[in-house]
């Protein structure tokens, strides 16, 4: 079902919030006498914003052009979130300080522009400045500052198109496997040491391993064994440290996303409870029109009986004063009488 006229919505929502209602009302008012119930109930249906939302809407309905070069910035911030280009994220993160700047400093000088705009000094322009944040961040709203019906002021939560990091636990099969031991010309394999220095070879030609002795050398075999033991305690501790850390964020990711849905639980419950009061206020304002025109006609009803009282009183004493004449007479006639006899 298509909506209210969209030149009846520019115009309302270019109103200040005070005077949307009344403004509200006369279209509505308008299309009744048009003979048109149905666009009289869509324009009643439309909700009267804050004064940081009028704000924004002003914005886009007197300048949508700079609206439009704002929409144009939150499509690229979004797709350099995406492919995580960080030298172009600083740029158009320094662009959108600059853009949302210029756009402010714009809202302030058109609110100057409206006679019936709060004065410059308690003008919520802190809260203009965070809903085209949000706008950047978020397409619900962008959708909403461009179409200029805007309710309530918006404030990103950090949540939307910004992409999560990658995560990766590291485990000990993440390490580099060892190296074997490079063998020598005569396909024993050499002892680690300085590449190209022989070891000491024995009676046989062949490179002695052993001691004096003729036992392995131990204190190698002890050292690589010391080696690895330390090479798995270091993995293990890191893997304790990552486990630590991704319990951690999870731990902060649930207590985000429970203060998300709080604060989306009570944002629902605030628009209810402001729609209702919008509904309450339309209908007392409503039923004040009828009472001050049922006044009116009271008191045409009141001056009626009054004038209708006064002439009754004058007739009563008109009356009162014919008969009294009368008698006057009557007595006279009977004294007249009384002689005669």
């Amino acid at each position: 079902m298509p909506g209210p006229p969209a030149d009846v919505v520019r115009r309302l929502y270019a109103t200040p919030p005070d005077r949307f209602v009344a403004a509200r009302d006369a279209a509505v008012a308008e299309a009744r006498q048009a003979g048109d119930p149905r666009t009289a109930r869509e324009i009643g249906r439309l909700r009267r914003p804050t004064v940081a939302a009028w704000l924004v809407n002003l914005l886009a309905i007197r300048r949508p052009d700079l609206v439009a070069d704002l929409t144009q910035l939150a499509e690229a911030l979004r797709e350099a979130q995406r492919d995580l280009r960080g030298g172009t994220l600083r740029e158009l993160s320094a662009q959108r300080r600059a853009v949302v700047g210029a756009l402010v400093a714009e809202v302030r000088r058109l609110a100057a522009a409206e006679p019936a705009a709060p004065p410059a000094g308690k003008l919520p322009l802190g809260e203009v400045e965070a809903t085209l944040n949000a706008a950047l961040s978020d397409t619900e709203v962008a959708d909403q500052v461009r179409a200029g019906r805007l309710l309530r002021a918006s404030h990103y939560a950090g949540f939307g198109e910004v992409p999560r990091p990658q995560l990766r636990l590291i485990t000990g099969d993440d390490e580099e496997p060892t190296r074997p031991e490079r063998a020598g010309r005569s396909g024993v394999p050499e002892r680690a040491g300085k590449p190209g220095v022989p070891e000491k070879a024995g009676k046989s030609g062949v490179p002695d391993r052993a001691g004096k002795s003729g036992v392995p050398d131990r204190a190698a075999e002890a050292r690589r064994a010391r080696e690895e033991r330390a090479a798995r305690a270091e993995r293990a501790k890191r893997r304790r440290a990552a486990a630590r850390e991704l319990e951690k964020a999870r731990a902060e990711l649930g207590r985000a996303e429970a203060e998300l849905s709080g604060a989306e639980r009570a944002e629902r419950d605030g628009a209810a409870t402001l729609d209702r009061i919008e509904t309450e206020l339309a209908e007392l304002e409503r039923r004040r029109a009828a009472a001050e025109q049922e006044l009116s006609r009271a008191k045409l009803t009141r001056r009626g009986a009054e004038r209708a009282l006064s002439a009754a009183r004058r007739r009563a004493g008109e009356v009162e004063g014919v008969l009294e004449a009368l008698d006057a007479e009557e007595g006279d006639a009977m004294e007249g009488d009384h002689e005669a006899d």
